[in-house]
């Protein structure tokens, strides 16, 4: 038996036996993926359709779970280490979760510029933005801040910030 169709035969029995998720995949299929000079074999499969699920690897084996829009909702390795990421309608992470027990929030406004983040060890960051998007506002729970002025090409003319630096280009 060749060393691929040991491998493929290997992955279709993991992912029957040690990921019960999988047990009732309706449909997959493999194809050959070049990445990092090395050839992976990867699974690709539909599961309650339309999720995409992959599974990476030739000594071991990632699992990547995606949502109807293609955004990556679910990726466990073969350690069992995992991450999750919920989105809003407009395909923004808002949320991210890891084994780990570590997480992080997010925020944004009506043009989908990040305003504001949390994470799971207490940090968070403020943003605010001028007409055109450029960041003129940062601010986070160390008590750090920055304010940035901008011309109307975009270019940086004004810094300053809480550790007393000032860059004026006016």
């Amino acid at each position: 038996m060749n060393k691929r169709k040991i491998y493929l035969d290997k992955i279709i029995k993991v992912i029957k036996n040690d990921y019960p998720l999988f047990k009732n995949m309706k449909s997959y299929g493999f194809y050959d993926q070049l990445s990092n000079e090395e050839m992976d074999y990867v699974f690709s499969g539909v599961y309650e359709q339309p999720v995409k699920i992959e599974v990476y690897g030739y000594q071991t084996i990632g699992i990547g779970i995606y949502n109807e829009n293609g955004y990556k909702i679910y990726w466990e390795d073969s350690d069992g280490t995992w991450v999750k990421r919920e989105y809003d309608n407009n395909g923004n992470e808002i949320y991210s979760e890891n084994s780990n027990g570590l997480w992080i929030k997010y925020e944004y406004d009506e043009k989908e510029y990040i305003i504001y983040s949390e994470n799971s060890n207490g940090l968070w960051i403020k943003y605010e933005y001028d007409i055109d998007g450029n960041r003129i506002y940062f601010e986070n729970s160390n008590g750090y801040w920055r304010k940035s002025e901008y011309d109307n090409n975009g270019n940086r003319i004004y810094f300053e910030n809480s550790d007393g630096e000032i860059i004026n280009n006016r």
